[in-house]
């Protein structure tokens, strides 16, 4: 299973002469109220609020646009699309803007590929996902040494805490062949799309 393929219905890639244009399309009836920005509950976090993104996308900025990382924080909770007084699909349009920007520069995008790659397969695998298991395969994936070392703290706190325990097999796979269902659906609706 590809994660990268979610959502993939809504880029049209044969707009290569403006990267922004689909997305100037979505918003060109933006009045700059502001209120997407005041309803974000990630725009204190953002290095450009949502309406400055919009006006970016408005002006063809499109260098701006994407270094930006606003559209990577936003966490698509649909605050900014349902209180928008225009009714402009605001959270589709900041989730295009991170799939252009994945096709644009891929590199700042291979983390986060990796870590939802790994969590899915060891829900494949076991039925629920084995933490231990999994950090250590999404550490082994990003081929970086030291970075297992950064995180060795906060997961032996975890394990005092019995927020991480050490997996119990047994208990594991009651249902794999229903679960392997559900996985090969998604896989023929992916298909589809």
């Amino acid at each position: 299973m590809n994660i990268m393929n979610i959502g993939k219905t809504i880029l049209n890639t044969t707009t290569t002469k403006n990267p922004l244009a689909q997305v100037k399309e979505m918003v060109q009836s933006c009045i700059q109220c502001g209120t997407c920005t005041a309803s974000c509950p990630n725009a204190f976090a953002m290095d450009h609020t949502p309406r400055k993104l919009w006006r970016m996308v408005q002006a063809d900025n499109a260098d701006a646009v994407f270094k930006s990382k606003t559209f990577i924080l936003c966490s698509s909770c649909y605050y900014c699309t349902l209180r928008c007084p225009r009714g402009l699909p605001l959270t589709r349009a900041m989730g295009l803007l991170t799939q252009m920007a994945q096709v644009q520069n891929p590199e700042p995008f291979k983390q986060s590929h990796r870590f939802y790659q790994e969590f899915i397969q060891s829900v494949r695998r076991h039925g629920r996902v084995n933490e231990i298991e999994f950090m250590s395969l999404f550490f082994l994936s990003m081929k970086n040494p030291i970075l297992p070392f950064k995180y060795a703290s906060l997961g032996i706190k975890l394990l005092q805490k019995k927020k991480v325990s050490i997996p119990n097999p047994n208990i594991w796979k009651k249902d794999q062949n229903g679960l392997e269902k559900i996985f090969n659906k998604v896989r023929e609706l992916e298909e589809q799309s």
